[in-house]
């Protein structure tokens, strides 16, 4: 199971799901690609994390919106049409007989590598597209009860490095920052940009409330997050001031609320982060409007009318 606001309880269903790869259907014990697959000998390969709910996978287009814009980066026409993509998850979803409470990995890579060597060149074939949908939800008390984070060492670097608005397999600075935090007792890592001021975590989008105002970094160093513009425009729809800024850890740990944001949990509290108690420790008032404005979010964007 996963850890933090990544949590959740295994679901015996997923041990039979069908995984698409590359136009197949296949049981998941049966879903592989090959040991010279450029996803797997170097990373190379872009993903998006998709909620399927209540028959719609919601906020498709900004999603693959975002999966084209990184395939462009990449330079990487992998002769996939949105409409292809679509098809593709929906073909999946039917499959499986989903329709609600599914977490759905979508991964496109360069493909079949000649030999293993960074080159594009030396793709010997077309995409690999690998679908994996998994029956998963986060556990009810996760969005009352939140989790701890711990400021890593490793930074959010700039993009003449690795652009952080990549959402690329290759995630090591994530995984070490994460692997800090675990050794250190906490759930997920706090990331700071070069500059030392707050930037994001290892897996999620970072918000704190101060004095009724909703804090969120620049942008600048962490990736271009759905669930975080969500809340942002909720923000702005609900009259509660949002800004996007620089700040430190100082102001952090002076913060009267935190939370984290991702596509799996929407929003999560975060009751201490270094060993220090956010506010009373317990889910603000504000972190609570805003998980309730989302979730509402979530069924007008499924095209669910609440009495």
């Amino acid at each position: 199971m996963g850890t933090g606001s990544h949590v959740y309880a295994d679901d015996p269903r997923n041990a039979d799901v069908k995984i698409y790869v590359n136009g197949a259907l296949k049981p998941r014990a049966e879903a592989t690609v090959s040991v010279l697959d450029a996803g797997f000998v170097l990373g190379d390969g872009i993903w998006e994390g998709l909620r399927l709910h209540k028959g719609r996978f919601v906020f498709l287009d900004a999603h693959l919106d975002r999966r084209f814009e990184g395939a462009k980066a990449r330079d990487h026409d992998n002769g996939r049409t949105r409409a292809d993509l679509v098809s593709a998850l929906e073909q999946t979803a039917a499959a499986n007989a989903m329709t609600d409470g599914v977490h759905v990995r979508l991964m496109v890579t360069r493909g079949l590598k000649a030999t293993p060597y960074q080159d594009p060149r030396a793709t010997a074939g077309s995409a690999t597209v690998v679908i994996v949908p998994e029956w998963k939800s986060p556990p009810a008390d996760l969005g009352e009860n939140g989790i701890t984070l711990f400021t890593a060492h490793v930074r959010r670097g700039a993009p003449d490095v690795q652009d952080p608005k990549l959402n690329s397999h290759s995630k090591l600075n994530c995984i070490l920052a994460c692997i800090q935090a675990s050794k250190a007792g906490a759930d997920e890592a706090l990331m700071l940009d070069p500059d030392g001021f707050v930037a994001t975590c290892n897996s999620t989008h970072f918000f704190i409330v101060r004095k009724s105002q909703v804090w969120t970094s620049t942008g600048d160093y962490c990736l271009g997050g759905i669930t975080r513009a969500n809340v942002l425009k909720l923000c702005a729809r609900h009259d509660i001031a949002a800004r996007e800024k620089r700040f430190s850890l100082t102001d952090v740990y002076g913060a009267d609320e935190a939370f984290v944001t991702g596509t799996f949990a929407g929003l999560t509290p975060v009751r201490e982060i270094d060993g220090r108690t956010i506010g009373d420790g317990r889910r603000g008032p504000l972190t609570q409007r805003l998980q309730e404005a989302y979730m509402l979010l979530l069924d007008e964007e499924a095209g669910v009318t609440r009495a």
